[in-house]
């Protein structure tokens, strides 16, 4: 299931309140030879993306602490560090708020697994956008 790539080694954030979840987002990250750190709810992945500075934050939107203030705060903080989102959609409108908070790509959950790692990667070799 893994994507080729040149970024081996890569620190990716992965904040996600579902231990199981958590843990099966850090196995799709880790297939990809890239770092983990984990976070389980907004204030710690505030803290988080202050301490490791990952070159990517997978984020759930609705985690303890989250929403749309939260992603906010976290492009504030780290302006340069894209934020890849899973959300449960109902409408446009949110994924349009998303993206206006400076979210990189927007993922609908559930998420395809391989989708996941492509939006990873292309976010990494720089293309601009890897919403679904």
């Amino acid at each position: 299931m893994s994507v080729q790539h040149n970024h081996q080694g890569k620190l990716v954030l992965v904040a996600q309140d579902d231990a199981d979840l958590r843990s099966l987002l850090c196995d799709v990250v880790r297939e990809l030879e890239l770092q983990v750190a984990e976070a389980t709810d907004g204030d710690g992945a505030i803290q988080r993306i202050m301490d490791v500075e990952p070159h990517i934050v997978l984020t759930d939107l609705r985690l303890p602490g989250g929403g749309f203030e939260y992603v906010r705060t976290l492009r504030a903080l780290y302006p340069s560090c894209p934020i890849i989102l899973l959300a449960e959609f109902e409408d446009h409108h949110a994924k349009a708020e998303a993206l206006a908070c400076g979210v990189r790509a927007v993922l609908a959950k559930p998420v395809s697994l391989v989708d996941l790692q492509r939006a990873i990667i292309g976010i990494l070799d720089g293309e601009s956008d890897a919403s679904d």
